[in-house]
């Protein structure tokens, strides 16, 4: 059994150590927060709303598990997946959007979205790891450099280093994050870049929570998803104990953006949009101020050369320190437990060697790059179309499988299969039935606009004071 040392204490690092122990190994974590998720003393609400957490700036933002990521908590971390659901997590099916759902076939049951905040996922994965015998977890001792052996090309990472001493491990799991200094660490063990890719979104995103009014757990059932026009969008994103977030979105060079930060101003705009109007005439509570999230991209930083050499050893990336990607698709959580799964399952596979590392790269390179690309390609659709005020080429047709998909249980059905990581893009929708469905869905609507859906750029600058 190998010894893990993993930096980072959340979703990524807490699931890593976690399959870690459960396979046998010896797993020390390093959070540089004193406090553990899930310790508050009024409960989750006081972690998720009073808890500021510098380092995870996306820690009050809307998170959703999709059926990837919750296949593997179902499948190796059932005791975890049934701990959310008691700490109030909601299952929703993807066909359940039709009054009676379409017969069932094979993968249907993967196609759930759990509805939760990431306090709650954050607090069964604490729980279950502070219960395994071979875990450490150290809160309040942030990482400050690794330990590395002077003379190994590339340099090998044998531990790391803390304020209160050194500690040796087979395999250091880099889980710190966008924001961990795991670029400046490498540096300084005397590493040679790795490949970074960086693509600007150009998003800014404006979220407020509520709670459902009358003790109620749900809402309605549509719509709720993303809508929006040419420069604007709005989506809703139930989660757990009656709590919902609206979310505004807009282009980060939109005058109309610091208007957005005012709750009555936000309020005004999101009601403009059907879902926040549906949601909002609920009578709900205001749990939040308006919480503004930007400078968003998505980024791939692996630790290895164009020609896929590892540039270190005895270290890898997990989660967003490997591939950050912007939330509009919900990735990033079910990437990083696969991340994490893989790292569990092949830790005992020499993990100080630069085969482990180059075999970690490849596979992140085949099972995680294409995920990575499918939410640059959206983004930019997306940042092209709110930039420019006006659709992008093969909007229409893009807008169309989206929309027919409401109309369509076949087309939800291969919808859901892209979004819960289950079909690529081109496997899913490139289906001659699925093809043949949306042509026929466009060819009876010869006057279709895709995004349609919100107001006149007049309406909302006058709402926004423009």
């Amino acid at each position: 059994m190998a010894e893990l040392v993993v930096i980072g204490g959340g979703i990524a690092g807490l699931g890593t150590a976690l399959l870690a122990a459960r396979r046998g190994h010896t797993v020390a974590l390093f959070e540089r927060e004193a406090r553990a998720p899930g310790s508050g003393r009024a409960g989750l609400d006081e972690d998720f709303f009073d808890w500021r957490r510098p380092g995870v700036p996306q820690a009050a933002q809307p998170h959703a598990l999709l059926g990837a990521a919750r296949a593997v908590l179902r499948g190796e971390l059932p005791d975890v997946y049934e701990t959310l659901l008691r700490l109030g997590a909601r299952e929703r099916h993807e066909l359940d959007w039709f009054g009676e759902r379409p017969p069932a076939r094979p993968g249907d049951e993967h196609l759930v979205l759990t509805q939760t905040r990431r306090i709650v996922l954050e607090s069964a994965l604490t729980s279950a790891l502070c219960a395994e015998p071979g875990a450490e977890l150290r809160y309040g001792e942030p990482v400050t450099g690794l330990i590395t052996a002077p003379t190994s090309r590339p340099p090998r990472v044998t531990g790391v280093r803390t304020a209160a001493g050194s500690y040796t491990a087979d395999l250091v799991v880099d889980a710190a994050g966008r924001l961990g200094g795991t670029e400046v660490r490498l540096a300084a063990a005397g590493c040679r870049p790795g490949v970074t890719e960086c693509h600007r979104t150009g998003l800014a995103y404006f979220c407020r929570w509520y709670r459902l009014p009358g003790g109620r757990l749900d809402g309605p059932m549509r719509p709720w998803t993303v809508n929006g026009g040419t420069f604007a969008g709005c989506a809703v994103f139930p989660s757990d104990n009656g709590v919902f977030a609206v979310t505004l979105f807009v282009h980060t060079d939109d005058p109309t953006r610091a208007a957005l930060r005012d709750p009555d101003v936000f309020e005004a705009a999101a009601a403009m949009f059907p879902p926040g109007a549906a949601w909002l005439a609920l009578g709900a509570e205001p749990l939040s101020d308006v919480l503004p999230a930007a400078g968003l991209d998505n980024r791939w930083s692996a630790s290895a050369d164009e020609a896929g050499q590892p540039v270190v050893a005895g270290l890898i990336g997990v989660g967003d320190t490997l591939t950050h990607t912007n939330p509009t698709l919900a990735q990033g959580m079910s990437l990083a437990l696969w991340a994490a799964r893989w790292v569990a399952d092949h830790a005992e596979d020499q993990p100080g060697s630069p085969g482990f590392a180059a075999a970690y790269h490849a596979w992140a390179k085949r099972t995680l790059k294409p995920w990575f690309d499918v939410q640059v390609t959206a983004d930019r659709e997306i940042g092209e179309r709110l930039a420019t005020r006006r659709r992008a080429v093969g909007t229409r047709e893009t807008g169309a499988l989206f929309d027919c998909a409401l109309d369509d249980p076949e087309v939800m059905r291969a919808r859901a299969r892209v979004r819960h990581l289950m079909a690529s893009p081109a496997e899913a929708y490139g289906a001659p039935e699925i093809r043949r469905r949306v042509a026929a869905w466009l060819a009876a609507r010869p006057g279709y606009e895709p995004n349609a859906g919100g107001p006149s750029r007049a309406a909302w600058e006058r709402i926004t004071g423009i």
